[in-house]
């Protein structure tokens, strides 16, 4: 169910890695990288594309492009797979696992003939990699902790795959004869980062027809079980979806007890049970007389209760069920009140599109405001320049006002160094409008020493935003080791504030950071981070992690009015 610019960007992505475990040319590889996130990020379907106009995505040359139509053709790419006869599969498993490059991986096979992640996990355990160089005990304990975060992660999947899928499920099946209600449901619905098995649910007199129509979908790739009341098949990806179809009327007490939280369902179970009642999939019941009380929809299921609805991606029993008992429940922030993005970026950089077409997208999507914050020089790989920064402050001061109501911010995202340091001094930093401070490297540095960057950073009069805090990537590296409260209070402090990054192998800060940081008082911004078109949609995923962080309108600054977003980045008297 992938779009085919996702299966080009994995098999380019995929070259490019066999390139570097064979030793093959450096500028190749890097190539291949590029021409792979640029079709990834590409807004058109390339399929509809030949050679020629594959050319004219960024990136993408004439050798990269014949390749591809390749592909699309015949569904093999010959490079790759000649790339992928010189080398074992076990070396290919090997890199896949977060902090271990295509060398050492190699390295692991040729030297130990190490060929699968246990085998790894049993060497390190028996301390057989010593006297293998460039296996010291730092690699070995990265390497324990990237097969702990793959374990960890099991067969869950990232949450906008799943996404994707679920939504093309509930379209496919919307449209069956007789369907009165669809939607996917359990930990999809509460937006967790993660997601194991897809819950899809239908209200319909008739079970049989969506039974069958979600067996002969072409994303079908195995039928586990099919029957009346349920029916679970594979996707090709692996994801497996339950279908389970409920009376119409059963249709809200279903929706709440298919989406969870378990802890979530105990308690509302509880509640239900102190009132003499039963709760059930199939609604709210009295106990004695088994009288129906409530069950159309989730509202009259919580009301008959005596809760107010309680948004899915609060019901982790995180408190949620006393607060709406005392009437304290958030109204958490939604995506219709983010009023701009305060994190993206263009092809100056590492973006794929140019200032006018990101802007003119962000236009589209209505907001009040958009900034561009493209990386500062002490990235190096991106060879900022003052002139070239500048000369987009320009550019973007000529589009201002030009597209509406939306007003332009010209920012930086800065890397913050090992000891704390930005890019740029400080008369130079005073003409932007705003700066995102991010991690860029030294991930490593001990717990005292990176609390103490990120702190220096929040104290720095012309850092607004703490981009992506933890550095975290779901299921390939770990956030760094700080003493988040302390930051947390640094930030407050100061009126620095945190961002909650959409991206949806970031979602950082992660939502239960998240809850620590608003007791401390700190503020958000729910950024994107894009780097293309296509990335201004994920704002959804950042917006549904600061919803389960418990976040308001008035948390987020990017809620605010420009006005008062203006006063809150002029307390360094800069804005």
């Amino acid at each position: 169910m992938a779009r085919p610019n996702e299966e080009v960007e994995a098999l380019l992505q995929e070259y490019a890695d066999l390139i570097a475990i064979t030793g093959g040319d450096a500028f190749k590889a890097r190539a291949y990288e590029k021409a792979a996130r640029a079709i990834g990020g590409h807004p058109a379907d390339i399929s509809r594309l030949d050679a020629d106009g594959l050319k004219e995505i960024p990136n993408v040359g004439r050798s990269i492009a014949e390749k591809v139509v390749e592909y699309l053709r015949t569904g093999t790419m010959a490079v790759v797979e000649e790339r992928r006869a010189k080398i074992p599969a076990g070396v290919r498993e090997l890199i896949t696992i977060p902090t271990l490059g295509p060398k050492k991986a190699m390295r692991l096979y040729e030297d130990l003939h190490i060929s699968s992640v246990n085998e790894l996990a049993a060497a390190i355990e028996a301390d057989a990699l010593a006297d293998l160089k460039g296996f010291g005990e730092k690699t070995q304990e990265n390497l324990r902790h990237g097969i702990e975060l793959m374990q960890r992660a099991g067969g869950r999947i990232p949450l906008s795959l799943a996404m994707e899928t679920a939504e093309e499920i509930v379209a496919e099946l919307s449209a069956v004869t007789g369907c009165r209600r669809c939607a996917y449901a359990g930990s999809l619905r509460r937006m967790k980062e993660t997601i194991g098995d897809l819950d899809v649910l239908v209200a319909a007199n008739r079970s049989a027809p969506f039974m069958e129509a979600l067996c002969a979908l072409p994303a079908t790739a195995e039928v586990i079980a099919q029957g009346t009341k349920k029916t679970s098949i594979r996707t090709g990806k692996g994801l497996q979806v339950d279908l389970r179809v409920l009376p119409p009327d059963s249709w809200g007490a279903g929706l709440q007890y298919f989406t969870g939280s378990k802890a979530h369902n105990i308690r509302t179970r509880t509640i239900a049970v102190h009132q003499g009642l039963k709760l059930s999939e199939y609604g709210l019941f009295d106990a004695e007389s088994g009288e129906s009380l409530a069950s159309r929809t989730e509202e009259e299921v919580y009301a008959r209760l005596g809760l107010p609805w309680i948004p899915p991606t609060l019901r982790e029993d995180r408190g949620e069920i006393e607060a709406a008992l005392h009437g304290e429940l958030p109204e958490v922030v939604t995506e219709r009140d983010i009023r701009g993005d305060l994190h993206t970026h263009t092809d100056l950089t590492d973006g794929l599109a140019p200032l006018e077409t990101m802007v003119e997208a962000a236009a589209e999507r209505g907001y009040t405001y958009y900034a561009v914050t493209d990386h500062a020089p002490n990235l190096y790989m991106q060879r900022m320049t003052d002139e070239k920064i500048l000369a987009q402050r320009e550019q973007l001061r000529e589009l201002d006002g030009t597209l509406g109501r939306m007003r332009l911010l010209h920012g930086t995202e800065l890397n913050i160094g090992p000891d704390g340091e930005v890019d740029w001094p400080d008369d130079f930093l005073a003409g932007f409008d705003l700066c995102v401070a991010s991690l860029h490297s030294h991930f490593d540095l001990n717990r005292k020493a990176m609390t103490r960057r990120l702190v220096r950073a929040c104290e720095n009069p012309h850092v607004n935003v703490i981009g992506h805090p933890s550095t975290r990537l779901i299921g390939k590296r770990p956030g760094v080791d700080a003493d988040w409260d302390e930051v947390f209070a640094a930030c407050a402090r100061t009126g620095t504030a945190l961002e909650v990054n959409a991206q949806p192998d970031r979602l950082d800060l992660r939502d239960e950071d998240i809850l620590r940081a608003r007791e401390h008082g700190v503020k958000f911004a729910v950024n994107t981070d894009a780097h293309s078109v296509l990335h201004l949609a994920q704002l959804r995923y950042g917006v549904a992690t600061a919803q389960r962080g418990w976040l308001t309108k008035e948390d987020v600054i990017n809620t605010w009015t420009l006005t008062r977003l203006r006063r809150f980045l002029r307390r360094s008297g800069r804005a």
